[in-house]
């Protein structure tokens, strides 16, 4: 089951807007219909709250995030779920000023599939890509 008490934050360095990108390209999880492993790339991209709002919880350390993706790995889970379980982990975990969950999955019967998940106000230049 994914594991979201591995996540872990520090606090955000600056008060000044920033935007982290995150790129994992080694996801899996397994097909709740088949059983077959899945293989996606996901992309986290966020911007913390500024490191003097009291609502803000930091940012994501990249260990725990990895250990956190890997808790995925034997899940028999959809992608969407995936992604959407991923965006509310995190979500709950640093309270982002925004925050946008992409999945990218590897092709199978001939069908690629790409998930996005928003929460708040995903700037424009992030939008539909």
């Amino acid at each position: 089951m994914p594991d979201p008490s591995l996540l872990e934050t520090f606090p955000t360095p600056t008060d000044a807007p920033f935007v982290i990108e995150h790129v994992a390209e080694e996801f899996t999880s397994v097909c709740p219909k088949t059983g077959h492993p899945d293989f996606g790339v996901v992309t986290l991209r966020y911007q913390p709250r500024a490191a003097s709002d009291p609502a803000s919880r930091g940012c994501i350390e990249l260990k725990s995030l990895k250990l956190y993706y890997q808790s995925f790995r034997n899940e028999g889970i959809f992608y969407e779920a995936v992604t959407n379980r991923i965006r509310d982990d995190l979500v709950k975990t640093m309270n982002p000023a925004w925050l946008q969950v992409i999945t990218d999955w590897r092709g199978r019967g001939g069908i690629r599939s790409t998930i996005r998940a928003d929460h708040g106000p995903v700037p424009a230049q992030f939008q539909g890509r």
